[in-house]
Order: C-alpha cells, then structure tokens, then sequence
C-alpha cells in the first residue's frame, strides 16, 4: 500500500510540474568498455559514405549504454545546398516510428488495464467491424503483429487530387473555417468529414484469406480515435499525460509548428504531387495529413534526446526514474516475435530482428546480427531508425531526412547504413 501511495504521489508531482526535468547522461565510451577510436572512425567513415552517396544530406547517430549516452554526433547539413549544418537538437519527422511512440504505448496501458483484450475480436472495441464478416473476427494480436490479412496501405491523396493535379476543393480548402479546421499545411485545411471518409474506406477494405506476415499500418490511422472512444481522454493529451511527461520527452508531439520550439526542424520532401512546396515543420506521410498531421501511423516529431528517452522506458520494461507506467509483462508480451511459425519476426507493434539473424552475415541481417533476440524497434520512411537491445542493454537511435529532397533516394536501404552503423558499437564493446 506504502509503495502505491508513494507511486501515486510521485506520478502526481510529475503531472504539477509539467514535464520533468530529466537530463541525459552522457560519458565517453571509453569510460564503458567501447574502444572509442574504433568507433568514431567506423562511424564517421560510414556516415561520409552515405552523404557522398546521396543517402542523405546528413544525419545524426545517438547510442546509449544502460541509460548513459555514450555517443551522439551530428553530421551534414538539413539539405543538399549545405546552407544549414545538422545540429543535436534538431526535431526530425519520425514517420512510422510514431506508431510505437504514439499509439502503440496507449494500447499497452489499455491492455494493462484490462481495457482491451489482444485475443478478443478487434470489433468488440471498433463498432464498425461487427458488420464486416472479413474483419469481425480479427484480434488485435493478429492487427498489431501484421498477421491480420489487412491491405498494406490505402492512398487516401487520390481522393483528393484530381488526375490533372488539382485539388478538390470540396475536401481541402485555402482557409479555415467552420467545415475545414484540420491544418494539412500553410494556408490547407481539410474538410472534418474527410476523416470519416477514410474510416469507411479503411472499414470496407479487402482482407486476404492467407494469414501470413504482411506489413500494415492501416489500423494505426484509426487508433487515435479508438484511444480517445476507450480513455474519454483526447489522444494528444492522453499521450502527454500518460507518457511524454513523465518521460521528460518535451519535443515529442505531434503539430510541432507553433509550439515556439528554439529547436529547428529539418526538412522532408520537396512535394509535387499535394504540397507543391518544400515539407517542413509538417509531416511528410500523406494520410496523417489528410488527418491534420494527428496520426497514429506518421505525424510524430522529436529530437534523438526525447528519443532515447522513449527507448531507455521501453528497455527498461515500461519502469522511467522508478515509475511502472506499463508492467514488464505487458511490456514484455508486445516486444516478443507473436507468430514465427509462420515465418513473422514481429512484435505485437514492434519490429524484431529476422528469425535466423544472428547466422547472417551483416548485409544479409535486420539490423546488425550481433542484437539479441529480445531487441526490439522500428524504422521510419523518411529515414528514421530506433532499436533498444534488452539484453545487451544498447540502445540506438539513427536519424536523418532520407527523403530530402526526393523519396526516390534509396541508398539508405541499398548500402544498409542503419544496420552497418548499430553493427559497430556492439563490435567495440567486444573488442
């Protein structure tokens, strides 16, 4: 009972401040066991390799040891015209790595409070699936761990550009007003229906008869509202309360224009298709657009400190400065491979490493072959990467705006930066 009360006041005097006043500790490798030569001349060689490649103008890699930050550097610029150098506090569009920073944490403390059931039908929770006779049946371990049969992904932009590239004035307007309040961009605003106009198109989408792993991040769009339905709680608030602030995640959040951050932001892409303009301070991913950039699938942005942040709560079993936020069994249950009898490395939300990772050589693995079993992350398309590595207690956050200023640049994938550069830290700590 003393030990409840204490949780209940600590927890409350986090909430009084507002965000905690929680910095990172930092050391040099050295001072951890890591051969520190070794590893700034692997990584910044890396690193060079991939801004001569035109993998990305530049980047920035934060690795912890524990929870003590034992390397984080800056690298290049925002863009290719060198004018703006990448700095350690720069807010990058996470792109699907909000879903296990946004949504996917929500769900975890709904399961622990036995709000959701992952083995109960998903449409006990979402009305419009009972109706469905494809999708009535589907649990929430089958949605989350990608087992489910669902469609990969829906281009909801086609609903709204015409094929001569015009935009259909009845879903986006110029100007806000009473029927246009969800900002898409400066000066678009989308229609409030159109977000009802996905949730049918997604609720009406295909589902395979196969079951096997296939990636899809459909249900991610419809999470937030699903949050909001079971917690009687806005979606950004219930995140901030539940989790940023305790974290001390100050510039993990959605909509970050506005918010007087000091912080810069780094740019995405130079959009031809919706935009028509260079994409900054607003997410990159389309449908998180349309959604007014509040998504649980992209529309997250943060810095690497707010990162490892999330990544050390996630390590350390859902446990921040001696707070449970989520028990280390829920935590443990969504981090672990949910169906590798079908050959499905992933978590219940989480990426995994491959199933035979450790027997591969380093090009061939997913990320770096020395990770352990239990580790765990995900990736973003812009260009994103986090993992947390349990076991060895290594935690790796790579990010950079691969998308700059094309998603045609796909050197990050073809030369396996984010995996040659993880592969490194665990080669020092064995040396």
């Amino acid at each position: 009972m003393k030990k409840l009360l204490l949780s209940f006041i600590l927890i409350t005097s986090v909430m009084q401040l507002g965000f905690a006043q929680r910095s990172l500790i930092h050391a040099s490798p050295s001072t951890l066991g890591f051969d520190e030569v070794f590893i700034n001349h692997k990584v910044d060689s890396i690193i060079q390799m991939g801004i001569d490649s035109l993998a990305f103008p530049g980047a920035q890699v934060l690795v912890a040891k524990n929870d003590t930050v034992i390397f984080h550097k800056a690298y290049g610029y925002h863009t290719y015209e060198n004018n703006q150098p990448v700095a350690l506090n720069d807010l990058y569009d996470l792109a699907s790595v909000t879903k296990i920073a946004g949504p996917l944490p929500a769900l975890m403390k709904l399961v622990d409070e036995g709000k959701l059931d992952l083995d109960e039908p998903f449409s006990t929770y979402w009305k419009p699936w009972r109706n469905r006779k494809d999708k009535k049946d589907l649990t929430l371990r089958e949605i989350l761990a990608h087992q489910a049969g669902l469609v990969p992904y829906i281009v909801f932009l086609e609903k709204v550009v015409r094929d001569s590239g015009k935009i259909k004035r009845r879903f986006v307007h110029q100007s806000y007003n009473n029927r246009f309040q969800g900002q898409v961009y400066d000066g678009l605003f989308i229609n409030n229906r159109f977000e009802r106009k996905m949730n049918r198109i997604i609720n009406r989408s295909d589902v395979s008869d196969e079951k096997k792993y296939l990636y899809s991040g459909l249900t991610f769009l419809i999470f937030p509202t699903l949050i909001e339905q079971l917690t009687g709680t806005d979606y950004q608030t219930y995140l901030e309360e539940n989790f940023y602030q305790p974290l001390g995640s100050r510039t993990l959040g959605y909509l970050p224009i506005g918010k007087n951050y000091v912080n810069d932001i780094v740019p995405t892409e130079v959009d031809s298709l919706f935009r028509k303009t260079l994409v900054k301070g607003w997410v990159h991913d389309e449908n998180a657009a349309l959604k007014g950039g509040v998504s649980g699938n992209a529309g997250l942005f943060a810095t690497a400190d707010d990162l490892a942040k999330l990544m050390f709560f996630y390590q350390n079993y859902g446990r921040v400065d001696g707070l449970k936020l989520i028990s280390a069994e829920t935590v443990k249950e969504f981090t672990k491979v949910q169906f590798p009898e079908n050959d499905n490395r992933r978590g219940l939300g989480f990426d995994k490493p491959l199933l035979n990772n450790a027997e591969l050589a380093l090009a061939d693995a997913y990320p770096s072959p020395l990770v352990s079993p239990e580790s765990f992350g995900h990736s973003g398309f812009t260009g994103t990467f986090v993992w947390a590595d349990p076991e060895n207690k290594l935690t790796y956050i790579f990010l950079s705006n691969r998308v700059y200023p094309s998603r045609d640049h796909q050197k990050l994938y073809s030369l396996g930066i984010r995996e040659a550069l993880q592969d490194v830290f665990y080669r020092a700590e064995q040396k």
